[in-house]
């Protein structure tokens, strides 16, 4: 699992996308889905979405699916304002609104 950090916006997306990098190499192609944690986070904007697709874009390039978990309600939201809810692979249970959107 890879734990997003508290803030995420244009300035930490970068760090974001080097941070699942490295977790994907780390487990490997056998692991499965890459499961990112959403649940820490509390201040992001558009770049949030951003670094998803390009999770989601290095876990099918390895041949693995992206599930997203803890997603705060916002964040879905924002999602669905870009059409590309479906494409990010929330887990069902998302928290409520959020009132920390960037």
């Amino acid at each position: 699992m890879h734990a997003l950090p508290e803030t995420l916006t244009l300035a930490q997306a970068n760090a974001a996308v080097a941070s699942i990098q490295q977790q994907l190499a780390k487990d490997g192609a056998d692991a499965g889905a890459l499961v990112v944690d959403a649940s820490a986070l509390r201040t992001f904007d558009t770049a949030a979405i951003a670094v998803l697709l390009e999770a989601r874009r290095l876990a099918h390039a390895g041949g693995r699916a992206l599930s997203i978990q803890g997603a705060p309600a916002a964040m879905v939201e924002l999602s669905g304002l870009y059409g590309v809810q479906g494409l990010l692979g929330f887990a069902p249970a998302a928290s409520s609104r959020h009132p920390a959107l960037a």
